[in-house]
């Protein structure tokens, strides 16, 4: 069956800037009611996961001067992936995925959201609202019952911690940061510093199709949006090299969800021998993709501009919380907190009027697939036309999207019934999108990935390993290509 042209995949592809014509290569399948909440969830999961497949299968086309393959979207594998790290399991245990301080709490005057699953981030937080560092969810909550909202939420990021106060989606409108969100749209991708030559990519060769394959990418992500972007480009064939700073490891949970098909190495960027191992890897690299708050990397040169002046050609993805302007536009942030901030979490509130959440993190994946969509169209016009190019998203305007976003009859099933999110939300057959791998870590069971295109890869070459256990350094051509 041909998918119907959802308006919301058709203006993701838009702003993509792609030729219109091929969303008609898309072809829909699945069975409805998947995802349920007041809010249209599947529609933009469904259509994220549709711009990046086709994404993909456009520069597959490209690469071998044949016709566009036909992208197939399944609605259950799309749900499933949507929830992959609630479904994962490493030796049958299930990873933890919110601390215990990273919860919603109720105020004097309302609600706020906290976040505090890093261990620096619970440090901070405690400091914050004067606790010592062993105090739990009673004292914490004992505290944030006496004080405003709005006062805990700026006292907490004074002290480098996490905290939102629960907006209803007019109160965010009639923000400074909400209207500074606003006026941007969905994401960009835009060319960026000289001109460079054409760049065209050799032929394809061997099955599956990877339509990445000998493309190289960094990876600065952290947590689930930038490592889903990096995490599909590495089933498309990228060697994808991720680099966290040794001071501030990744959780081996959250990795053994995203990391799928990459590497991982330790690299202080602040220390000489490791900014020229950095620097190293740029002279290689096709593509850097970066999940900071906008400008906490620019000390270590890693400001777009300066990228691609070092590496002409380079494509750049950078992703943020809440956007590069606005008085937050510095300010860290997760889905779980862009959800309260935005009004989505009133919007999906529950009987008793608790603030609520999304069947899934759909802010995080969901930019997460438009990032690796927004790095295939950019090497794609990389190999038409040249240049280099720079791709901007923000969680906070997923979340807009989302909440006034085109979708029309394709968002009426997530609308129909009224109900406020369940959590987990994923298909009662998602046993057919999961599947058994052996991995340095453990047996893990996990989601495959949704985006699929005829010819092109259904798993992952390579299982997650262990953070930061790789060296430094890229794969020689043919090594660990699946």
């Amino acid at each position: 069956m041909v998918e119907p042209q959802h308006s919301g995949t058709d203006a993701a592809w838009s702003v993509l800037g792609g030729d219109p014509a091929l969303t008609g290569r898309i072809v829909h399948s699945g069975p409805p009611g998947l995802l349920p909440a007041r809010l249209p969830v599947m529609a933009p999961a469904r259509s994220t996961v549709a711009v990046c497949a086709l994404a993909a299968a456009e520069l597959a086309a490209e690469r071998d001067g044949g016709t566009v393959p036909t992208v197939r979207v399944d609605d259950g594998a799309v749900a499933t992936a949507f929830v992959s790290e609630r479904r994962l399991r490493i030796d049958g245990r299930a990873p933890t995925t919110f601390a215990p301080l990273s919860r919603m709490w109720r105020t004097a005057d309302g609600w706020v959201r906290t976040h505090a699953n890093y261990p620096h981030h619970r440090t901070r937080l405690l400091s914050a609202l004067g606790l010592p560092e062993n105090a739990g969810a009673a004292q914490v909550g004992a505290e944030l019952a006496g004080r405003r909202a709005e006062e805990i939420e700026e006292t907490v990021h004074s002290a480098g911690g996490l905290a939102v106060v629960a907006r209803t989606a007019q109160q965010w409108a009639a923000h400074r940061q909400g209207a500074a969100v606003a006026a941007h749209p969905l994401l960009t991708l835009d060319a960026i510093g000289d001109r460079t030559p054409p760049r065209p990519l050799p032929p394809l060769a061997g099955n599956p199709v990877l339509p990445a394959a000998g493309l190289r990418v960094l990876d600065l992500t952290r947590v689930i949006a930038g490592p889903v972007a990096t995490r599909t480009l590495a089933l498309l064939g990228a060697d994808v090299l991720r680099i966290d700073a040794p001071q501030l490891p990744e959780s081996q949970d959250a990795h053994n969800d995203t990391g799928f098909g990459k590497r991982s190495t330790a690299l202080d960027l602040g220390s000489r021998s490791g900014r020229a191992t950095f620097e190293e890897l740029l002279a290689g690299a096709d593509v850097v993709v970066t999940g900071y708050r906008p400008g906490a990397l620019d000390r270590f040169g890693l400001a777009p501009q300066a990228l691609v002046e070092r590496r002409p050609g380079l494509v750049v993805a950078r992703l943020s919380a809440w956007g590069e302007d606005g008085p937050w536009g510095g300010r860290r942030g997760f889905d779980s907190l862009v959800q309260v901030a935005t009004g989505i979490a009133v919007i999906e509130a529950g009987p008793d009027g608790t603030p609520g959440a999304l069947p899934a993190q759909v802010l995080d994946h969901g930019t997460g697939y438009l990032l690796a969509a927004a790095v295939l169209r950019a090497l794609t016009g990389r190999a038409r036309t040249g240049g280099s190019a720079l791709a901007t998203l923000a969680l906070a305007r997923t979340a807009r999207w989302l909440v006034h976003g085109p979708w029309g009859e394709d968002g009426a099933e997530g609308r129909a019934g009224g109900a406020p999110a369940v959590a987990g939300g994923a298909p009662d057959d998602a046993a057919r999108h999961l599947r058994d791998t052996d991995s340095p870590v453990g047996r893990l069971r996990h989601a495959l990935p949704p985006v699929s295109f005829d010819g092109g890869p259904v798993t992952w070459a390579t299982p997650p390993g262990r953070c930061g256990a790789d060296a430094p350094v890229w794969r020689q051509p043919g090594e660990g290509d699946g």
